[in-house]
């Protein structure tokens, strides 16, 4: 698309099905390189990506001629293929429907990289939960609760 400028970050989250915490600490950086490759092998650039046992959080940039929604399903269906090929798990290793994204100005691209990289300190303190309605609260998100992630128990944060 000649003669159009964009620059269009956006902050994913997306969890593992059933908020099972499967992700494990011994692969989660070999899941998070394919993630990357995966997305710029689609042209799109990954500034943070970290998470937990049972969610992703991304910051990533998009060109404006390619839909969100696909840039995920493929980020979701290639990793997951992956996982399921390295049998990094028993059974079927599966990313469950739906995610999160939240536009990002320029000028709080360090503040969401910094929160993205203490995903695990920050989640000593709050639940996966608690953070994603916040999320949701913060960006002035309309949501319903039955609509949201499934969740297999309450969630508990870390002490």
């Amino acid at each position: 698309m000649a003669n159009t400028y964009t620059q269009l970050y956006i902050h994913v989250v997306f969890a593992v099905k059933n908020r099972q915490s499967l992700i494990h600490k011994d692969w989660k950086d070999e899941l998070y390189k394919y993630i990357c490759g995966t997305a710029t092998g689609v042209k799109q650039k990954i500034y943070a990506i970290n998470g937990v046992a049972n969610h992703v959080h991304i910051l990533l940039s998009i060109s404006p001629s390619v839909a969100l929604s696909d840039i995920i399903r493929d980020l979701k269906s290639n990793s997951s293929k992956w996982i399921n090929g390295k049998s990094f798990v028993r059974g079927k290793f599966e990313w469950q429907e739906g995610f999160g994204a939240f536009s990002v100005s320029q000028s709080q691209l360090d503040v969401v990289i910094h929160y993205i990289n203490n995903q695990e300190e920050h989640h000593r303190l709050k639940t996966f939960r608690e953070e994603y309605h916040s999320l949701l609260v913060s960006y002035n998100i309309g949501f319903e609760e039955h609509y949201l992630f499934e969740w297999i128990d309450e969630d508990v944060a870390t002490p």
